[in-house]
């Protein structure tokens, strides 16, 4: 789906027609888009081209004759319509006998969900599909975040810190990739899981971020991809139960997650981890969070996941008992850093340190990543460059930090925090 097709968030909040296909895409787009790319032999743009053809049916249909009693089977409907249409106008004649052969299939009455190593969800067989080893690592990741989370290519593109053009022709060549290689459309055998696994974790943690900080938009949080994210980790979870990282990832989620009500205020406003206050977290979401990384670390087979859950478990009971252990969350990062070099981690880090040990050795670790090209329009990095150098006594450096921040930023709720950040330290 293209950002056209997406649902307006407050624009024609009271129109039937929006709220119907809003909770489309909530709640079924999804395992409507999985089952039929099954269904069309594993084409995955001949299915999205397919599903988008069948929501602006929708539109129109709706809002001449109202929204049907169930929206998602009549949108389903009428994509496998949509495929049927489109195998008889584009196949070649070379092609035409199998291909037709396919869509009197796909019109018939609906058949069973097949099974893969007893795993009932098109949506995980699509996401195992789309981390292929035959695809490039990135790519895998940004095409099941296209077509598992429905990201736009500009938001997948912010995730990577890379340009949109960019992404979008990975995008296509994915999707190309998977149709010539002839790439089957299943969950892979269990003596293949392992290397397949990466990947998929990389996915779900992609599409947990966006929902859980949202790239551009009006608000801050995304719940539907939060959700969706979780769910597939639970499925991941219950499929590979002996893996640390599933749990050690499926934890992190759970409480980031806890705390998803209380990050924006009732007047839309950011509210910091540290202004938060714990009596409004989801309890049962930080038990089973704590529960999963309790696990994770039972396993014994460290990784960056558990890393990350554990700092937030800490940073969460610095805010219950009022103070933050910061020298034991500077030793975490530097663990974490061992084990995942990234730029972003080493930000975090940097951060932790500026607490621990003061901002001007904060700074000091900041100084390379301000030089580093993939996080030049990173907004969290000119925050943090303004916090550390305001927190040193450099009022000024800290406002010129704070407007890079600012006019780099396509968040609205973050924009406004930072503005609230910048007025703050004037």
């Amino acid at each position: 789906m293209t950002s056209a097709q997406r649902p307006a968030g407050r624009e024609a909040a009271d129109d039937p027609v929006t709220r119907a296909v809003t909770r489309f895409f909530a709640e079924e787009r999804v395992a409507v888009l999985a089952t039929l790319i099954r269904h069309v032999g594993g084409d995955f743009q001949l299915a999205e081209d397919a599903l988008q053809d069948a929501l602006a049916s929708a539109v129109r249909a709706w809002r001449r004759d109202g929204v049907p009693r169930k929206p998602g089977a009549w949108i389903t409907v009428a994509a496998r319509r949509s495929a049927i249409d489109r195998l008889r106008r584009e196949s070649s004649q070379s092609e035409r006998a199998g291909r037709l052969a396919e869509s009197a299939r796909l019109g018939g009455e609906d058949t069973a969900v097949a099974h893969d190593d007893d795993i009932e969800d098109d949506r995980l067989r699509l996401v195992f599909t789309a981390c292929h080893p035959a695809l490039a690592p990135a790519a895998r990741v940004a095409l099941t975040l296209r077509v598992v989370g429905g990201l736009t290519t500009g938001e997948i593109a912010r995730a990577f810190l890379v340009a949109e053009p960019t992404m979008g022709k990975r995008i296509v060549r994915a999707k190309r990739k998977i149709a010539a290689a002839g790439i089957a459309y299943r969950v892979p055998r269990a003596e293949e899981l392992p290397e397949r696994l990466e990947a998929v974790l990389r996915v779900a943690y992609l599409i947990f971020n966006e929902g859980y900080s949202a790239s551009a938009g009006t608000v801050l949080v995304r719940g539907e991809l939060c959700a969706e994210a979780i769910r597939l980790q639970r499925l991941l979870a219950e499929l590979l139960p002996e893996e640390a990282e599933v749990w050690g990832l499926l934890a992190l989620m759970l409480l980031h997650d806890a705390r998803r009500a209380s990050r924006v205020s009732d007047g839309g406003d950011w509210v910091a981890l540290t202004e938060q206050d714990p009596s409004t977290w989801d309890r049962d979401r930080t038990a089973e969070g704590v529960g999963a990384l309790t696990r994770a670390l039972r396993l014994g087979a460290p990784g960056p996941y558990q890393l990350q859950a554990a700092v937030t478990a800490l940073h969460m009971k610095g805010v219950e008992e009022g103070a933050t252990d910061w020298p034991r969350m500077a030793h975490l990062y530097g663990v974490l850093a061992g084990l995942d070099p990234s730029p972003v981690v080493a930000l975090n880090r940097a951060a932790a340190v500026g607490f621990a040990e003061g901002p001007e050795r904060g700074l000091a670790l900041l100084g390379p990543l301000l030089r580093h090209p993939a996080l030049s329009g990173y907004p969290p990095l000119h925050a943090t460059h303004a916090d550390l150098l305001g927190r040193s006594g450099d009022p000024a450096g800290a406002a010129e930090a704070y407007r890079r921040a600012i006019a780099l930023s396509t968040n609205d709720v973050e924009r406004a925090e930072l503005r609230r950040r910048l007025g703050r330290s004037a």
